[in-house]
């Protein structure tokens, strides 16, 4: 009986040492809950069950060195990247996920505190986890490390990279800026820089992206004419319709029109898709007649939907600076209705019909357009509180 007793005491303690990372199961929230009450940071795994990589990943998360570490050091759980509440959860951390598996150590607040995009070693992982708890290398503190004025090679790559999980795009845009400059003009197309143009600029104007731009055919014979031109539009669109792009001068966003087309994008779809940031940048500098000009050439050569008028015309009635494109909005409308919308979508038109003609000085016109979208309004049983403010407002 002794015998087998202490076989089966060396059986727990062997399964034990073997037993890898314990992910817990409960959902997130609960896990920063556990964290609190237990003094631990959270190392939080994003995988995806398709993941090829992923799965390569499990024996090691699985062995008994690494759980010993985590188990000891973290609350350890995982989320699904298909899954909506991990999606809800990254959004409400503003949380970017560029690729899989990606390792997310947080503190009890729920504060982000490193990241890491690990090799496939038990060595690796555990280095990974070591950082996190060293206040002195985590990615947490690289701000305070890059303004002080470390510069090193793969500090800047692993700081542009936590600008691009953190959402941060003018950190990103400093380090790679300056990883550019350290960078001979005879190295932009080696394989380490092509992995950056592809994971982290995301800067037209970036020097190494320039370069691409003005040496198109060399990257095509190295990478492929298609890696090469999704590469270089991503990078376009990214500065197009980041933050800094929402305040780009018309003169920029024109310069990216060109150069969409100039990747082989088909001038059309270069032209819709600068649409929107070309018309706003008119309406910043004030000038409304370009932005009018602007949308009714695109209005002319395509074939709106109703929805697609309403939204324009909403669009200029709104973000306009004066009334010079009242006519216009009233023309537009006009072209909606005789493609026969329905009621409900005649009530939005003809509301916005009496907003041009009120910001165009046409009183009369106003009211008759007010009062035709209540009554549909009122026939289609919407909510009429907008119609009464607008009447309210023309009387």
């Amino acid at each position: 009986m002794k015998k087998i007793l202490l076989l089966l005491v060396v059986a727990h303690i062997s399964l034990a040492q073997k037993t890898g990372i314990q992910f817990k199961p409960t959902p997130v929230e609960k896990v920063f809950q556990d964290a609190r009450r237990a003094g631990k940071p959270v190392f939080l795994e994003i995988y995806s069950p398709t993941c090829h990589v992923c799965q390569s990943f499990m024996p090691t998360l699985a062995d008994g060195r690494v759980g010993k570490f985590y188990n000891d050091k973290f609350v350890n759980t995982k989320l699904d990247i298909d899954q909506p509440s991990t999606k809800a959860f990254l959004e409400k951390n503003r949380l970017f996920v560029p690729s899989l598996p990606l390792f997310l150590y947080f503190d009890p607040q729920q504060n982000l505190i490193h990241f890491a995009m690990s090799n496939n070693s038990t060595d690796e992982v555990i280095r990974h986890g070591t950082n996190a708890l060293n206040t002195s290398v985590r990615s947490q503190n690289m701000k305070s490390r890059y303004q002080q004025g470390e510069r090193s090679t793969n500090f800047l790559i692993d700081y542009a990279m936590f600008g691009r999980i953190t959402r941060d795009t003018v950190v990103n845009m400093a380090a790679m800026n300056d990883y550019a400059r350290q960078q001979s003009p005879a190295t932009f197309t080696n394989q380490t820089n092509w992995l950056a143009l592809q994971k982290l600029v995301l800067d037209f104007e970036n020097p190494m992206f320039q370069y691409m731009l003005g040496h198109l055919d060399a990257y095509r014979k190295a990478y492929g004419a298609e890696p090469t031109q999704k590469v270089a539009e991503n990078i376009l669109m990214s500065s197009l319709y980041s933050g800094r792009g929402a305040q780009f001068p018309v003169a920029k966003i024109l310069q990216i029109r060109q150069d969409l087309i100039k990747i082989g994008i088909d001038p059309r779809v270069a032209a819709n898709r600068t649409l929107l940031p070309e018309v706003n940048a008119y309406f910043r500098a004030r000038q409304t007649n370009k932005a009018v000009d602007r949308m009714d050439n695109q209005v002319a050569s395509n074939q709106l939907t109703v929805l697609e008028y309403l939204y324009i015309s909403r669009l200029f009635n709104r973000a306009s600076p004066d009334a010079n494109d009242a006519p216009t909005v009233v023309k537009w409308v006009n072209k909606a209705l005789a493609l026969k919308p329905t009621p409900k979508e005649q009530a939005d038109l003809y509301f916005e019909q009496a907003e041009a003609y009120r910001r165009g000085g046409k009183s009369a016109d106003a009211q008759k357009a007010a009062q035709k979208s209540m009554e549909l309004a009122q026939t289609s049983r919407l909510d009429t509180r907008r119609n009464v403010e607008q009447m309210a407002k023309l009387k």
